[in-house]
């Protein structure tokens, strides 16, 4: 749960950076960042590097450049040079990857820290597939489609990405383990469930959001106060 005024969040279901992302737009004009401050974390295995090029290119559409920030490792969320660096950014975005390993490089950390203080201070984040799995706690596990702990950010709602490529019986399993009263937002690539400053949420791209509780199809309304 989260009080009070913050910065606004994105919950991107994957295959960001691409056309269809038509939120990141909107994320932009609300941070009001004259840069956006890309953390490949959850690919650190996977070329990260690629990743951030593509966020370059995408954002030279949108006008603004791109920061790639190399936490990739537990050390370096211990950096204070890169702590300094989430700390004054105004759009930070989290890409995926390893769910598992993104949460072990940030979990208790200072650039975790300064990540949430930035956010609650007005900011912008917005974490997709891996990103936006590990700011849920609980979140799900994507070794077998459970749940396990997450960094904590929201812990009333938890993501399943890219759900327009999940099967029905991965779908059906989760819902079936979701902890009651916790809000299963099923989030289509290139989609992302944003909610802004004051707590109100929308979904938004070029897909759909799909929302469920105790196993049953949920409202955007069953998310208040999440």
């Amino acid at each position: 749960m989260v009080r009070g005024m913050t910065g606004t969040l994105a919950l991107v279901g994957g295959g960001e950076f691409r056309d269809g992302c038509s939120f990141d737009a909107g994320l932009l004009e609300a941070s009001g960042a004259s840069e956006v401050l890309v953390l490949p974390t959850g690919a650190a295995y996977e070329q990260p590097g690629e990743l951030v090029e593509r966020a370059v290119s995408w954002f030279d559409r949108l006008g603004v450049p791109v920061r790639g920030l190399d936490v990739l490792a537990r050390p370096d969320a211990l950096d204070p040079a890169n702590v300094d660096a989430v700390a004054s950014s105004a759009f930070t975005y989290l890409v995926g990857g390893s769910p598992m390993h993104l949460r072990s490089v940030l979990k208790d950390s200072p650039v975790w820290d300064a990540m949430v203080a930035a956010w609650e201070g007005g900011g912008t984040l917005a974490g997709s597939s891996a990103g936006a799995m590990v700011l849920c706690d609980p979140m799900v596990d994507p070794r077998g489609g459970a749940f396990t702990v997450g960094l904590g950010l929201l812990t009333t709602v938890t993501v399943v990405p890219h759900h327009d490529n999940w099967s029905d019986d991965a779908s059906h399993r989760t819902r079936k383990m979701t902890p009651a009263g916790l809000v299963l937002a099923a989030v289509d690539e290139r989609t992302a469930l944003i909610r802004d400053g004051e707590g109100r949420w929308r979904a938004e791209g070029a897909g759909a959001v799909v929302l469920f509780r105790d196993g049953q199809p949920a409202m955007l309304d069953d998310l208040a106060g999440a």
